[in-house]
């Protein structure tokens, strides 16, 4: 079943057995401790809290919680709070790590590590951003927004499969990819237009791709035809494949900030899930990343 909003990926959840058990690194931070409450509230999740024990237990208090009915690991480094979170999944206890108050870097590293880490062999990391598009009743999925600051055709070409696989995940089974630039042709002073070409040339057959494609082209069909621009994929994009991370971060703000648009945010290219929001997400956002997060541990133990 190909699911069309965040609703829908809610009740696919809840209708699957025991909740997802997320271990929270540095849980000493209202936002991120809130939206995984909520999770837990909602039935989706269970919270494993790993960070400054007195803070968590104050934060808890303040909202109205006890905390001893809590899983509560005191560590006051935030590189022990990393290790610890991606330990328990390495080890089973828990389903996936969680980023709270510490820098990414010091949480990537524990997610990369060479001896507990979660990097499959060969595999490129990469981000994806889930939208929620009620206009057009669908989810769409941008990458990569975060995580490959400029990529090169093989790397786009890994961003693009891992797209193509948590598609999958939210039931889309032959996802249209477009791949984005400012314009619909090949300028050979514009390199991701180049790039573009040789992607669809490279997956064509294989996946349902086109591009270059300008944006309009690629999301609104009276604009594609208003530029004779035909297919499978002009206008009806499932995934937006964009040229850099700064295109496609700016592109992604400008959803949240201007079209207030829920989203939840992706890891892709891991053994397991991984929730690692954005510090200015919504604590809706950030809990919308956990419930896609729990979707994603699903079906892979599905697919196993």
């Amino acid at each position: 079943m190909m699911l069309k909003n965040f609703d829908e990926m809610e009740q696919f959840v809840l209708a699957q057995p025991a909740p997802r058990k997320v271990a929270l690194a540095a849980a000493h931070d209202a936002d991120a401790l809130g939206s995984l409450l909520m999770a837990v509230d909602k039935g989706v999740a269970e919270a494993v809290l790993i960070g400054k024990k007195d803070e968590i237990c104050a934060l808890l208090t303040d909202m109205g919680r006890d905390p001893d009915a809590f899983t509560i690991i005191d560590e006051s480094d935030d590189r022990a709070m990393a290790n610890k979170a991606v330990e328990l999944v390495h080890e089973g206890k828990a389903d996936m790590p969680m980023k709270g108050l510490m820098h990414t870097s010091t949480f990537m590293k524990a997610i990369l590590d060479k001896e507990i880490g979660l990097r499959e062999p060969d595999a490129l990391l990469s981000q994806a951003s889930i939208f929620e598009i009620p206009e057009k009743g669908r989810l769409l999925i941008i990458s990569d927004c975060a995580v490959n600051i400029q990529p090169d055709l093989e790397q786009k070409i890994k961003i693009t499969e891992n797209a193509v696989t948590l598609a999958h995940t939210l039931g889309i089974e032959q996802p249209k990819i477009a791949v984005l630039s400012a314009v619909e042709v090949v300028n050979p002073k514009i390199q991701n237009t180049v790039d573009a070409r040789a992607m669809k040339e490279r997956l064509e057959g294989k996946y349902l791709i086109d591009g270059p494609l300008a944006l309009d082209n690629a999301i609104d069909k009276a604009a594609a035809k208003h530029k004779g621009i035909g297919g499978p994929v002009a206008g009806d994009a499932d995934i937006l494949i964009v040229p850099d991370l700064w295109s496609g971060n700016i592109f992604t703000k400008g959803l949240v900030f201007f079209a207030h648009l829920r989203s939840a945010g992706t890891l892709n290219g891991l053994k397991t899930p991984v929730v690692m929001s954005s510090r200015t997400d919504t604590v809706e956002n950030k809990y919308l990343s956990i419930l896609a997060a729990a979707l994603q541990s699903i079906q892979n133990k599905r697919a196993q």
